[in-house]
């Protein structure tokens, strides 16, 4: 189901993802999601299978975890309102890198590789500040990963 609504464009423009865009070109992003709703425990995406798609979280929490060679899994970080998931898929083309699942009862917006293909063919510029909010977020989390591995590393020689 397509969504648009004047709160739903002032949620979104305030995250990550949208900022920076026209409000026209807003307008046409927004005709390309669709609603999705999920109730605690429903797993979103699942490691390892395909994905054609990535989600803003419009409410609710998620948990996103990754299994180890080992079969143990682990818990990688927590999704709120604003966040967003799945992009990796559409920019390399791979399979899911991690399991989501909603926490709490939860609200995403969807966005398929097919309409974010149409984004672009119809608003190259608009496209072009999409991608540069996803790298800025890209960036963001790695910088975060970096500081935890550099973290663990300090714990297992004992550097300060």
């Amino acid at each position: 189901m397509a969504v648009s609504s004047p709160d739903l464009k002032a949620f979104l423009l305030a995250t990550p993802f949208f900022g920076g865009l026209s409000d026209a070109s807003l307008d046409r992003l927004v005709s390309m999601l669709a609603e999705r709703r999920f109730e605690a425990g429903a797993t979103i995406v699942a490691e390892g299978e395909p994905g054609r798609s990535m989600f803003v979280v419009h409410s609710g929490t998620l948990e996103v975890s990754e299994r180890l060679a080992t079969g143990s899994v682990i818990h990688m970080s927590s999704l709120d309102p604003g966040d967003f998931f799945g992009e990796m898929t559409l920019l390399e083309m791979q399979n899911r890198s991690a399991t989501v699942v909603a926490e709490t009862p939860t609200v995403l917006y969807e966005l398929t590789a097919r309409e974010l293909y149409a984004f672009y063919k119809g608003d190259i510029q608009a496209y072009v500040i999409v991608m540069q909010n996803i790298n800025r977020e890209l960036c963001r989390r790695l910088r975060r990963a970096d500081a935890r591995i550099k973290l663990l590393e300090m714990r297992e020689t004992g550097a300060r």
